[in-house]
């Protein structure tokens, strides 16, 4: 490796690292305000009613969830409806860490496996924007990534 690439890689996961905590307090400060929606049903079921108040959207999962064809199907079809609609989009693994910064400890049963976190959108309702940095610092991500003609940029959440 050379010193470019060594310093371009630990830019790049610094960079990660800063999307990562800015999307966890925009996912805290938006299920505050009420502005979540959880679940691939009814994040499809509000994108087909009001997509213009959708700001972000959220596909989460996990290694076992890549054989899941039914489930990459609706990915499919929500990233296709996303970029139509020039909705940010976001590739995201780590289920577990979804549930707890969301709080919901009980979404986590006994197997380990978590409810249903593969699809959570962030709305941004006219009548009462969304203030918060962080829905700024993850749109510019996304901004960047399809810069570079990554239109679906990926994050890992970690385990804290």
């Amino acid at each position: 490796m050379t010193l470019e690439e060594v310093v371009g890689c630990d830019m790049a996961d610094k960079k990660m690292e800063t999307v990562s905590q800015a999307l966890e307090e925009l996912l805290v400060a938006a299920q505050r305000q009420d502005c979540l929606t959880v679940g691939v049903y009814e994040s499809a079921k509000l994108m087909n009613v009001d997509p213009d108040s959708v700001v972000l959207c959220l596909l989460a999962t996990d290694e076992e969830d890549e054989d899941d064809i039914a489930l990459q199907i609706h990915f499919t079809l929500l990233q296709a409806f996303c970029c139509e609609n020039d909705i940010n989009i976001l590739r995201v693994s780590g289920l577990r860490r979804l549930a707890q910064v969301l709080g919901e400890p009980s979404a986590v049963d006994v197997s380990g496996s978590t409810g249903d976190f593969h699809c959570i959108l962030v709305t941004n309702p006219q009548c009462q924007p969304l203030k918060c940095q962080a829905l700024q610092e993850v749109g510019n991500y996304c901004d960047e990534s399809r810069c570079r003609n990554q239109w679906v940029p990926c994050l890992s959440l970690r385990e804290r």
